[in-house]
């Protein structure tokens, strides 16, 4: 039988038999004859055996069958080392992009390469690898301990200026840049996106896997369901306020003797702590291991949390957009967030591994006793549930883009009401697959003074990594409306104003641009300001935006048409990112997590927003109060902030500057390791419009095709 094909029947440099084992070497390692062949001749001429003969290839063809021959690094054409160039990306060219096809028509017209070849392309070995379906997978935590020594590649944060309701093309923009960086400039590139929460797919805003010919494909399998991270979340977030509510209602309803012998039974005639509870009885003090040698008074102390019904923090969760889930009638009068805002959210975000994501959920805060001691997820006795349940949504989701380069998604949390990043995992394991000379391009939540602030001064803190490049996305038609053009509503037509040429609006909006650089630059990183160009746009009006953020102080600005091009269009941003990815940067936080929590408030509102002054209203202040009193004032601040002004009202575009910053009320995630305050009347759970996108969302029941998402 001739495995390896004609070409290699009659090769000088093979007997028959060597080349009848460099087939099962193939079969071995997955891959087809030629590179059986080739890898071969490579491991021919190491020292894994006696010089000459046959030594060398039985030797190979035995850790092929262990799997360990790519681990030794002699045949990276089967698995090429983590950091190497892959030269991979070779699925889809755009020279003849169709305009009038729509997003999902896009999506589908592609053909993905299978997810496992991906992996394998971008040095993953198949133990590391969960296949979820033939277009997307998990990825084991364990490739971080293997590539332990392996240098990062550069890192980019892809950001906005302050964004129209319809979104100005963040997602869109950091796909077409990794489809520019890997399929066209050939470097070792990552893309790491959050997953989208159904909310707003279903909602207004739509999906979030980019647009036009920049997408993550299956444009449908990364919008809806993907791996289930989101559901899982949802889970553990309602189990934990279905154990706040049990408790509280035990507690009520038995004594301490009572609730004891049930927390405590007796299984076989034996009584004994599980682990959660003994961590509780050394929280409270209680140095003792048997059961039968607790007094009344650590009894008491032990079996009783004495939650304050009134500091409960905890709400339910869903991830759909329903305001009549605002504020509802049961039990304690609870009310319903989406589940992208949850703690448990955070957590999955700011882990760097398991046990860590572990730990967190056992902070957790979700309310106060009686008496003013925090409530912990651990003291509930709820923390390890939390850990299974959450076990698989802790590896990052593996997928691609239209051009076939990799693209992480892990994570949701959004960027108004929660910190807006996603995962640190996904980005240090991409950081270490793409070596020194890769990139991996991440993108931050809504305007630089939501999303990127708090990817800076929360995830860059706690992850330890540093970012090389800022790349800030700009429209004109964003632009026009800070320049005072008529209010752009998501539904409706735009106005001639931002479909007609007009320059005075687009240098009078450029105050926003100027701002959100100065906000970047703050940092101490270069920024590349790309100018995301849309058909009714002009040259003289892309020009001008290009000049003024030039003089603004951005290190590079280049018009971007990558939307209607793929990865040609943003060649030129690609190539600006590599060269400022080599230019000095000196990055430092904004403030010290040290200073007291009004003035690390203070320091955000006036230096980021542009504000005079902050007024915390009374219930903030008995907040502030309280965290410092229990020990959680050193956190850093996650503001939960509309994204539509850099103030706290939506209707002032522009860069308003002299306004106080009402805090409404600060909420603790301890767990997640940040305090949030409330500023105005944001709301945690989103209401859907007069008309959805559900309308449009149909499935064929022929070809079992998705339609309508976009």
């Amino acid at each position: 039988m001739n495995l390896l094909g004609n070409e290699y029947q009659n090769c000088e440099n093979c007997s028959a038999i060597e080349r009848t084992a460099a087939s099962l070497l193939s079969i071995a390692a997955g891959c087809d004859g030629l590179r059986a062949h080739t890898s071969y001749h490579r491991c021919k001429c190491t020292q894994l055996g006696a010089a000459g003969g046959h030594g060398n290839l039985w030797i190979c063809l035995w850790f092929a069958s262990q799997g360990t021959l790519s681990r030794l690094g002699v045949c990276s054409l089967f698995h090429p080392e983590a950091g190497n160039l892959w030269g991979v990306f070779d699925l889809h060219t755009h020279s003849s992009c169709s305009l009038s096809l729509s997003d999902i028509e896009i999506s589908q017209s592609c053909i993905p390469k299978p997810i496992d070849q991906v992996a394998k392309e971008v040095g993953l070995f198949p133990d590391e690898v969960e296949l979820y379906g033939q277009t997307k997978a998990k990825i084991q935590l364990s490739v971080l301990k293997r590539l332990q020594n392996q240098p990062d590649g550069k890192y980019v944060v892809v950001t906005g200026i302050t964004p129209t309701p319809l979104g100005e093309g963040k997602s869109t923009t950091t796909v077409g840049l990794v489809q520019a960086l890997g399929a066209h400039l050939r470097q070792n590139v990552f893309a790491c996106v959050r997953q989208p929460s159904q909310g707003p797919t279903f909602g207004i805003k739509g999906g979030a896997a980019g647009g036009g010919y920049c997408q993550v494909v299956p444009m449908e399998e990364f919008n809806l369901h993907l791996t289930g991270d989101i559901h899982a979340i949802t889970a553990a977030n309602n189990l934990v306020a279905a154990a706040i509510d049990a408790r509280i209602f035990h507690e009520l309803t038995q004594s301490d003797q009572a609730l004891y012998n049930r927390l405590v039974p007796s299984v076989n005639g034996v009584r004994k702590f599980s682990d959660i509870q003994i961590r509780r009885l050394q929280k409270l003090g209680i140095n003792k291991t048997d059961p039968m040698a607790l007094t009344k008074e650590e009894v008491n102390a032990f079996v009783r949390l004495d939650i304050d019904p009134g500091t409960i923090t905890w709400q339910r969760v869903l991830d759909t957009n329903d305001r009549f889930l605002r504020k509802i009638t049961i039990g304690q009068s609870a009310q319903f967030d989406i589940t992208v805002s949850s703690e448990i959210m955070a957590v999955l975000a700011l882990a760097d591994g398991l046990d860590d994501m572990k730990k967190r959920f056992g902070r957790m805060v979700v309310a106060s006793s009686k008496k003013g001691i925090p409530v912990t997820a651990d003291d509930l006795g709820v923390t390890g549930a939390l850990a299974v349940l959450m076990k698989d949504a802790v590896k990052p989701n593996l997928m691609q883009t239209l051009e076939g380069t990799p693209v992480f998604v892990h994570a949701g949390p959004f960027a108004n009401i929660a910190h807006g990043n996603s995962s640190v995992l996904a980005d240090k394991i991409a950081l270490k697959l793409v070596g020194k000379d890769g990139f991996v391009v991440t993108e931050a939540g809504f305007g630089a003074d939501i999303g990127m602030e708090k990817f800076f001064n929360i995830k860059c803190r706690y992850s330890g990594l540093r970012p090389h490049v800022v790349v800030l996305v700009a429209t004109v038609r964003a632009l026009k409306m800070h320049g005072g053009g008529p209010a752009v509503t998501a539904g409706v037509p735009l106005p001639k104003e931002y479909t007609e040429e007009n320059l005075q609006l687009v240098a009078k909006g450029c105050s926003n641009l100027t701002k959100q650089i100065q906000n970047a630059r703050m940092f101490g990183v270069p920024v590349v300001v790309a100018v995301n160009a849309f058909k009714t746009d002009t040259k003289a009006e892309l020009a001008l935006v290009v000049q003024h953020a030039k003089e603004a102080g951005a290190f590079d600005a280049v018009e971007c048409t990558h939307w209607a091009e793929g990865g040609k269009g943003a060649l030129a941003l690609a190539r600006a990112v590599q060269r400022a990815s080599q230019a000095p940067s000196n990055f430092k936080f904004l403030y010290n997590v040290e200073l007291p929590v009004v003035d690390k408030i203070r320091l955000i509102a006036q230096q980021v927003y542009g504000a005079r002054d902050i007024e915390l209203l009374p219930e903030a202040q008995e907040k502030v109060a309280l965290y410092t009193k229990q020990g959680f004032g050193n956190l850093p601040i996650c503001m939960a902030k509309t994204h539509l002004s850099l103030s706290h009202d939506p209707e002032q575009k522009g860069a308003p500057t002299g306004f106080v910053l009402p805090i409404r009320d600060i909420r603790a995630s301890v767990g997640a390791g940040f305090l949030y305050p409330l500023v105005g009347t944001m709301s945690t759970m989103p209401g859907l419009p007069t008309r959805p996108c559900f309308y449009d969302i149909d499935l064929d029941p022929v070809s079992g095709a998705v339609n309508g998402l976009f």
